[in-house]
């Protein structure tokens, strides 16, 4: 329960001149005077005694937390008055008052204030104020050399331009907005869109500060400070270690793999020699070589000294 009597608006009151006790003692105990009149102004709808407190030397204010629907928090507030010589008070106002608790709606906003940047939507109208400090007649000179050259040598002007006081208030905003040298991207980093090619400088007295990014993997087509950075500076090295290797990589998936079993003919089971037949073998290499070219020699001379007998004659058959 919003046991203060405290309002919402905290503004301190000049301290009251204080009643003759008598009218003081009068004032204070109107609480049930104060109380019927809550009830014959709204019903049933007073809650707990809250209090009262001196006005002025002829009035006070007894509260009451009210009970209303959608009023949590809210008080009544019931000023009573007695003159020097009365001996009985009377009611002077019966008013509902947020408490300290009560829920309030905000601040009143005046209309032509009320519209905030990135509320204009498709299709919206927005005009500037007829007074905006911002704009200047198109045919008084900006202060911007590349504006005022261009216009005196076309011949025409706009009806309205950006004037000095406009200029200067877009390059603080911007300065200091998200774009600027003190934003966390920028603060991350060591790198500054001065010097990225990804920035391209504005025309005019702003380009001194100004460009906009064109890197889409960062703030692409946004006006950025010029200290402004980001990690996708164009000056940013690559991480040593990685990438791909060095040559070509193939797809395995275009290969098609197939298990091929030999069959059982096909197979040619070898005979494994002996390891002791194996070393003589070794061994004697040499030597049998040298044996057989001996042989083949003996041989071939035998052949030579051996007489060939001469083949028999056949005998003529006889004539018939």
């Amino acid at each position: 329960m919003d046991s203060s009597i405290d309002t919402a608006d905290p503004a301190a009151a000049a301290t009251p001149a204080q009643p003759p006790e008598h009218i003081a003692a009068i004032l204070t105990g109107a609480e049930e005077l104060a109380r019927r009149a809550i009830i014959e102004f709204s019903g049933e709808t007073v809650g707990a005694y809250l209090g009262a407190g001196l006005e002025d030397d002829a009035a006070a204010t007894h509260r009451f937390l009210a009970t209303l629907p959608g009023y949590q928090g809210w008080q009544w507030a019931v000023v009573v008055a007695a003159a020097p010589a009365a001996g009985q008070a009377t009611v002077s106002e019966v008013v509902l008052v947020p408490g300290p608790t009560a829920l309030l709606a905000p601040p009143w906003v005046p209309w032509d204030q009320r519209v905030r940047p990135g509320d204009l939507g498709p299709g919206d109208l927005l005009a500037p104020q007829a007074d905006d400090p911002r704009l200047v007649p198109g045919f008084l000179a900006t202060g911007d050399p590349l504006i005022d050259d261009t216009a005196l040598e076309v011949g025409f002007g706009r009806l309205r331009v950006l004037g000095a006081f406009g200029r200067d208030d877009a390059a603080q905003r911007w300065h200091d907005g998200d774009r600027g040298p003190e934003a966390p991207m920028a603060r991350a980093t060591k790198r500054v869109c001065k010097d990225c090619g990804f920035m391209v400088p504005l025309a005019g007295a702003l380009g001194a500060m100004f460009g906009v990014c064109c890197n889409e993997m960062s703030v692409d087509g946004q006006v950025v400070d010029f200290l402004f950075g980001c990690g996708a500076h164009s000056d940013t090295p690559a991480a040593p270690g990685t990438g791909s290797p060095a040559y070509e990589p193939y797809d395995d998936g275009v290969f098609e793999v197939i298990e091929v079993v030999p069959e059982a003919a096909d197979v040619a089971v070898a005979e494994t020699p002996e390891p002791e037949a194996a070393i003589d073998e070794i061994l004697v290499e040499p030597e049998t070589e040298q044996a057989a070219a001996e042989v083949t020699v003996e041989r071939l001379a035998g052949e030579a000294a051996t007489p060939v007998a001469p083949e028999a004659e056949t005998p003529e058959a006889p004539e018939s």
